[in-house]
């Protein structure tokens, strides 16, 4: 058991009293999290005021989280490196920037490097934030524990933000969300130079020895990736130029990563990683588990606005409902997987049966007549089952050594955060293709002069009817096959018996942490 430490903020000034110092880092990372390059809840209103289609904002957001995952390796680096305060002050200052370029322009190539670098200062700016209250929420760095506030606040974020966005562009425009947070992160910067001073307990260590070049190649691969599933069904997956090239160069690139990691000293991504099998493994069950909740995003869409006819102030309320499952799953996954220990496989059946009754659920209610209330028990269920696989696959890069800890959670948040959804929504979106197509050929295929209806029958409210007649019975279909998925999982689950529990889930104490970098700075010739 790691013995606590005292937990203190030394870098906030003397006159802050001391039980008020954690809620000021709590809001500055609240608003790190609530920023960001573009706000996809507002898509529909971009893509008309930008004349951009929509798979473009799409790529922007996904290299918004791409630049974010690209950052875990360097964190620990960065944070000894660089005193607090410097550190709050740059990370707001480009949010800043980054926010009032990505509202003044529609060049996509731009607007996505944009994006990409606003994601990689919000998580150097939320990793400090997280860092400096780990003591305060976990006395004994239990990572478990810890995990549970960051998936609370990252996810909570992401739904509150979708909010607010949505109502900022139903009464004024969607640029007056980008002022907003524009504001919010002016304010925080105020507060940072009135009440942090530049405090360094230890000497500075430099940055050598980091992968820069690894690094970018590594996001460039994710972006090729990103790029192959939105814009696959737009351009027509590889009968076109651009997928086939992006398909190329996200294979060069993984090749020329891994082939570097075989001789260089400090490779971004070390290739022992790949050698431990938690790593595979949770991989493969987030690219899964994505795929199954991605209806909540795509044919969620189709079903309320097109099936059901609400607005997207009605469409963003149901985001209420994923919050209140977000925050008692969080509650629920401290409680048994934290504190009593419960195993990975305990949680991970109960998260995927949460899915499937999610699933099944929406299979025998999807109706032209469904109620809003009756969205409510299975987008509750998603909330809980999101947030619980979050917690516990990354709670179980713990049982990788230290040394490749943060690649791993790098590579993991990569398909966690952007890769798995991206994968997700192209295969859903695949299969309602294919099935529309077949539904409405079957539905019209005895519409012909014989058939009374069609001939008393206007033909655009005809042609109407079978459309919607084709959209539910799409939607029932990929709901049904998508439940079939999940009951499998869970047999292949129950199949496999695995006792393992996060008994030693801890973080190491900076100190040691440092001292390990030192030590290899040393070996490299460099005096730190």
């Amino acid at each position: 058991m790691h013995q606590p430490d005292k937990f203190a903020i030394p870098s906030i000034r003397d006159f802050v009293p001391d039980k008020i110092r954690p809620y000021i880092i709590i809001f500055t990372v609240l608003i790190f999290q609530f920023s960001g390059g573009v706000y996809l809840a507002a898509i529909s209103n971009m893509t008309g005021s930008l004349a951009l289609i929509q798979e473009d904002i799409m790529m922007a957001g996904y290299a918004s989280l791409i630049g974010m995952a690209i950052m875990f390796p360097v964190l620990l680096r960065l944070k000894f490196r660089f005193p607090q305060k410097g550190i709050f002050i740059t990370c707001l200052s480009v949010l800043i920037a980054c926010n009032i370029l990505s509202a003044n322009t529609s060049n996509v190539p731009i607007l996505i490097t944009i994006c990409f670098v606003a994601g990689m200062f919000r998580m150097w700016g939320t990793f400090e934030c997280m860092s400096t209250i780990q003591l305060w929420l976990t006395p004994t760095r239990d990572l478990s524990i810890f995990f549970c506030f960051i998936q609370l606040v990252v996810q909570g974020s992401i739904q509150t933000s979708g909010i607010t966005t949505v109502h900022m562009a139903y009464i004024a425009k969607w640029e007056y969300m980008h002022l907003l947070v524009i504001a919010l992160l002016s304010v925080t910067m105020l507060m940072v130079i009135v009440l942090f001073r530049s405090y360094r307990s230890m000497r500075k260590l430099p940055l050598y020895g980091i992968d820069w070049l690894g690094a970018m190649m590594w996001a460039t691969a994710f972006m090729c990736a990103t790029f192959i599933c939105v814009y696959g069904e737009h351009y027509d997956w590889w009968q076109s130029q651009y997928i086939r090239f992006a398909t190329v160069s996200a294979i060069i690139l993984i090749g020329l990563n891994v082939w570097r990691a075989s001789f260089i000293r400090h490779p971004y991504y070390n290739n022992h990683l790949w050698g431990y099998r938690v790593i595979p493994i949770t991989i493969s069950l987030l690219v899964i588990a994505d795929f199954l909740l991605a209806p909540a995003h795509s044919m969620g869409h189709i079903l309320i606005e097109t099936l059901l006819h609400y607005d997207q102030v009605n469409l963003i309320s149901l985001n209420w409902v994923v919050l209140a499952g977000i925050v008692v799953g969080c509650l629920f996954t401290w409680r048994t997987f934290a504190l009593k220990k419960w195993t990975y496989r305990s949680m991970t059946v109960i998260a995927f049966s949460l899915i499937a009754a999610y699933l099944t659920i929406f299979y025998f209610t999807v109706d032209y007549n469904l109620p809003k209330s009756m969205l409510v028990l299975p987008l509750f269920l998603r909330g809980i089952a999101s947030i619980i696989i979050s917690i516990v696959f990354l709670t179980a890069l713990t049982q990788v050594p230290f040394e490749y800890f943060f690649h791993g959670v790098s590579v993991q948040n990569a398909f966690s955060a952007c890769l798995a959804g991206a994968i997700g929504n192209a295969l859903l979106g695949r299969m309602l293709k294919i099935n529309m197509g077949e539904n409405l050929i079957c539905l019209s295929g005895t519409i012909d002069r014989v058939n009374l209806y069609a001939t008393r029958g206007v033909p655009s409210e005809v042609f109407s009817t079978v459309s919607t007649q084709a959209i539910a019975v799409t939607l029932k279909e990929v709901y049904g096959w998508l439940a079939i998925t999940a009951f499998a999982i869970l047999v292949v689950l129950f199949a496999f018996y695995n006792g393992l529990r996060p008994r030693f889930p801890y973080f190491p104490k900076y100190r040691n942490i440092r001292r390990a970098i030192k030590r290899m700075l040393r070996l490299d010739g460099v005096k730190g």
